[in-house]
């Protein structure tokens, strides 16, 4: 049997949708399973051993009707069993029409082309901790299990030769990771809307490194050290002496090994909090104003993960005021969100999973 699980989005989304491909793995071990995703999210399910195959969606067959109908017609080749549809764009809903699948699955609320002849529930309220984002995808795939158990954590899998790269890099600036209380930092959101203010961030760091025994890392990009270096300048004299910005991962890979050996990650929602909880790590998450914490906030059980939201203080100022509001005046609805209403939650968490 032959199934084709589509995520066409970012990192997070492709990480999560990976619980589709591992539990079918899983119930069907003989299957071929294989995973349709942008380029650049590859590197978050490289070595994955329940996907026998990565399928790329190049930037091509967007830019030509050509490339994308040629694509297409592969794809039908290809003779897929089942297609399971977990991003539910025009774009996915054509792959999985053409496909020819004897069983195409997708969300109904996202049915477009009567693409798919097996639909699903995507609700809006969640019913547990695990978060709408989970609970959507294991609706995917859940009914084809028969009995299997599901496992619903997405996975990461860091090789050895990583590992070992990530303790070197560390040990040659002094840092023993067993020892230390590595914090990973996502000061900078994928997008300037979901980037809590800077000089708010600059307290929650200074607030942070008053704790004894921790080392901080910024996560960002080479590209981002200029906005990264103006940031550690307002830091603390405190904090800046407990910060190195000189270790970080130069692509994902890097990125997720470094993350592997770090105590806890806090900081903006994106990518990155996704990578830490696939590795197990504990979290802190601050949302922008116009995402839905109830969709992306996974595994918040207010311990182990937690998470903060303007609607959790000022529930009123969010109610009224459309995602498309929120999203246009984000700086005014953030700047509601001060650090003296995080300081308690987040000294909780520090106090809980700090070592020594």
């Amino acid at each position: 049997m032959r199934i084709l699980v589509i995520q066409q989005k970012m990192i997070g989304d492709v990480l999560v949708s990976t619980i589709i491909c591992n539990n079918l793995k899983a119930a069907y071990p003989q299957s071929e399973i294989e995973y349709l995703i942008y380029p650049f999210t590859k590197p978050v399910v490289e070595n994955n051993p329940f996907i026998d195959k990565i399928v790329l969606f190049e930037n091509t067959y967007r830019e030509s009707k050509w490339l994308f109908f040629k694509f297409l017609f592969n794809i039908r080749h290809e003779k897929y069993d089942i297609v399971i549809d977990a991003y539910g764009k025009l774009e996915s809903n054509l792959v999985t029409l053409f496909s020819g699948a004897e069983k195409r699955i997708g969300y109904g609320e996202k049915e477009k082309l009567l693409a798919y002849n097996v639909q699903v529930a995507h609700p809006h309220i969640p019913k547990s901790t695990d978060g709408l984002a989970i609970e959507r995808r294991e609706n995917l795939f859940k009914d084809l299990m028969h009995g299997t158990p599901i496992d619903n954590r997405p996975k990461l899998f860091v090789t050895e030769a990583e590992k070992a790269k990530a303790t070197a890099l560390l040990q040659s600036h002094n840092i023993n990771s067993t020892a230390t209380n590595l914090i990973m930092v996502s000061i900078l959101g994928s997008e300037v809307n979901k980037t809590y203010p800077i000089p708010y961030m600059v307290e929650l760091i200074n607030f942070i490194a008053q704790k004894p025994n921790v080392k901080l890392l910024f996560n960002y990009t080479p590209a981002q050290s200029g906005k990264i270096n103006e940031i550690y300048n307002l830091c603390s004299a405190e904090a800046q002496q407990k910060t190195d910005l000189d270790i970080i991962g130069k692509d994902i890979r890097s990125f997720m090994a470094i993350m592997n050996e770090c105590t806890m990650h806090i900081g903006n929602d994106g990518g990155a909090i996704n990578i830490a909880k696939a590795l197990n790590k504990p979290t802190f998450t601050i949302f922008s104003p116009w995402i839905q914490k109830e969709s992306w906030s996974i595994f918040e059980d207010g311990t182990f993960n937690k998470a903060v939201h303007v609607n959790d203080f000022f529930p009123e100022l969010i109610a009224k005021n459309s995602t498309k509001t929120l999203k246009k005046k984000f700086e005014h609805f953030y700047s509601f969100l001060k650090p003296s209403l995080i300081f308690d939650s987040l000294n909780q968490f520090l106090q809980t999973h700090l070592k020594n």
